[in-house]
């Protein structure tokens, strides 16, 4: 279904109010889980890579100053250390916030680049959306189940040099709105993340050969207009995995409905799939 309702605008103070309410509900709800989390570990033995991809760190975005990009490179880096290495062994999950942490300026973040209700806006740990969406990526192309992940709710850039599929990513705020998967299989994963001048690299290994073959497709995208006047946009996110058998399974891993902040009419075309 493609109906969207027109989104609401909260004041300030209930915004600020409301994230603190779900981060302390999230950490409660952690603290009791039972939930067992991979950790950052030296790999043990021969690794087999399963999927790398990299992403351009300073992408001149209309209207966003490049000072907020050359400060994502720093608050990348900052987010790194506590990601880079993580092994995710039978059993255990990842979770972005439960290892990176509050992203504060006493750590050393610096303002960003943050959306809210489709508006470009600035805030500590901007940026960081980039690292999720890399992530999403790497998991999608391996048997691990996403546990959680949220879609960007607002589509605010045209797709002008658009690498990867519209909605093959995850947006990120602390600590409610996570990216977490976890390994169901009987091998263990390891994730290597890095960067240099130009892009934001990751790595995702297995202690084990591959047993098939993965790839990401994009199904069933479309452009709606809605009652109120906007434009939404829709599409699904399917994994096909392919065996030496022959076998073909798919799998859908997420669907996306978000509201478009531009003209599609007067906006480019989808350019490209890759990573």
């Amino acid at each position: 279904m493609d109906y969207i309702d027109k989104p609401l605008i909260r004041s300030d103070l209930r915004r600020k109010l409301g994230k603190e309410y779900y981060i302390l509900k999230r950490k409660a709800r952690d603290a009791f889980s039972g939930v067992r989390w991979a950790k950052i570990r030296p790999p043990e033995g021969r690794l087999y890579p399963l999927m790398e991809h990299r992403s351009i760190i300073l992408r001149p975005l209309k209207d966003v100053e490049m000072y907020l990009q050359e400060n994502k490179r720093t608050n990348l880096r900052l987010a790194l250390v506590h990601l880079n290495g993580m092994m995710i062994a039978p059993g255990e999950t990842f979770s972005v916030w439960h290892n990176v942490g509050r992203t504060s300026q006493a750590k050393g973040y610096l303002e960003g680049l943050v959306l809210h209700q489709g508006q470009i806006c600035k805030g500590i740990g901007g940026g960081l959306c980039q690292l999720g969406n890399l992530l999403f990526w790497l998991v999608a192309h391996s048997p691990l189940t996403i546990t959680e992940r949220h879609r960007h709710t607002f589509d605010v850039f045209p797709d002008t040099h658009r690498q990867v599929p519209f909605g093959a990513g995850a947006t990120l705020s602390y600590n409610y709105i996570d990216f977490r998967f976890r390994n169901d299989t009987c091998d263990t994963y390891y994730l290597e993340l890095w960067m240099d001048d130009t892009y934001l690299w990751g790595r995702l290994s297995a202690d084990a050969p591959p047993l098939c073959t993965y790839r990401v497709e994009e199904r069933d995208h479309r452009v709606t207009q809605q009652w109120w006047g906007g434009y939404t946009r829709h599409n699904r996110i399917v994994q096909v995995a392919t065996y030496p058998d022959g076998r073909v399974i798919e799998r859908q891993l997420v669907e996306n409905h978000a509201i478009m902040m531009y003209n599609p009419i007067l906006s480019p075309p989808y350019e490209g799939k890759e990573g």
